[in-house]
């Protein structure tokens, strides 16, 4: 069985290996800071190493000992390597180094002591605000910590889009969609409690001024 880490590679802690899980793939332009378009990721468990499987083999995966020989049977590196297609963009991965490097740097258990702490003081925020506006809006994400990692989603009554136009105009990078849901995702490696407090005036701003 194989999982979709797309809002979770970055974001929460993974010990895919220890949960025996089969395979998983994410993208890198969310929690992991290396902009849209950029490598995927992937982790093949180590009962899959076999290298008689059967794969989308590429030249990116063939043993790179043996690669130029140009042999006609496809000898896979061991592991996740083996399931590359091909190389990957120089320029592309320059920035998602440089994020990797700073993951290893801080580590997971201290980003998400303060993921936990910022996305509690940004909920804080939202529902004082609400209390000011009438209930323009709801958070939809759990309460529960464990349930939403570094996300709130928050649903407004009436016209949303208009707000969300708003904060974007005003420098806050939200992400809409449909129907009338804004997201928000205040991310521990750089975003501050001053970014917060900015935003929940901007966003009371936004509403109070409509």
């Amino acid at each position: 069985m194989g999982w979709d880490l797309a809002h979770a590679a970055g974001n929460i802690k993974l010990e895919l290996h220890d949960w025996n899980v089969d395979f998983a793939a994410w993208c890198s332009y969310k929690y992991m800071n290396s902009g849209p378009g950029n490598a995927s990721g992937c982790f093949v468990h180590e009962k899959h190493h076999n290298s008689d499987l059967p794969r989308f083999a590429g030249w990116w995966g063939h043993n790179k000992e043996r690669r130029f020989k140009m042999e006609p049977n496809f000898d896979p590196v061991h592991g996740a390597d083996g399931w590359q297609i091909s190389n990957l963009p120089v320029l592309s991965l320059a920035p998602y180094l440089a994020s990797v490097e700073m993951f290893a740097e801080v580590g997971m258990d201290a980003l998400i002591v303060k993921r936990d702490h910022i996305t509690s003081y940004l909920e804080f925020i939202l529902h004082e605000i609400d209390k000011e506006v009438e209930s323009t809006f709801e958070i939809i994400t759990p309460t529960n910590l464990e349930e939403r990692a570094s996300q709130l989603s928050v649903f407004l009554h009436g016209e949303g889009r208009a707000l969300f136009d708003y904060l974007m105009k005003n420098g806050v990078i939200t992400d809409w969609r449909e129907p009338n849901v804004i997201r928000l995702a205040p991310v521990p490696l750089y975003c501050s409690y001053e970014d917060m407090y900015d935003f929940g005036q901007i966003l009371k701003k936004g509403i109070l001024g409509k």
